[in-house]
């Protein structure tokens, strides 16, 4: 059973919790739910493509725009949310910025090899399992195990 992490304000003020969307990308690959990881940009570790709300977008959009950023996945996202995971962005002090990130599935069309971040992550897709292992955040390694898009009609 994975236990879920309080989320740590260090230094900061419960208001100065930020909010990200992120896309859980997917696809079906012989009847078998494949998700689609990326690394990040500095420490390199696994995660699935994320960002800030972004002005005249939905949520689901803003993630939706985050996958082709950072993935270079095209797809349309489910407007509701799958459940939601908090961390520390690391914007060089100490503490780090506490975040809550959404996430929403998008089910991927394509996968593109000219992307903006292209040069600067590596993406990989593995299976909801192997995904859950492979991320840091409990909440997150959760959703990852326990998504079926079969819920998602």
């Amino acid at each position: 059973m994975i236990k879920q992490l309080p989320l740590s304000l260090g230094r900061a003020k419960k208001a100065d919790v930020r909010t990200q969307f992120a896309a859980l990308c997917y696809r079906l690959n012989n009847d078998k739910v494949q998700v689609l990881l990326v690394t990040s940009r500095r420490t390199r570790r696994w995660i699935i493509p994320k960002g800030w709300p972004m002005d005249g977008l939905t949520p689901g959009d803003s993630a939706a725009q985050e996958a082709w950023e950072e993935a270079g996945a095209k797809g349309r996202a489910d407007q509701r949310p799958l459940g939601m995971f908090s961390y520390n962005k690391d914007m060089g002090d100490d503490a780090g910025l506490p975040v809550v990130a959404m996430v929403y599935a998008l089910k991927v069309k394509s996968l593109e090899s000219d992307y903006p971040e292209a040069s600067e992550r590596k993406r990989k897709w593995v299976s909801r399992k192997k995904a859950s292992q492979m991320v840091d955040s409990p909440e997150l390694a959760r959703i990852l195990r326990d998504f079926d898009p079969r819920y998602l009609a």
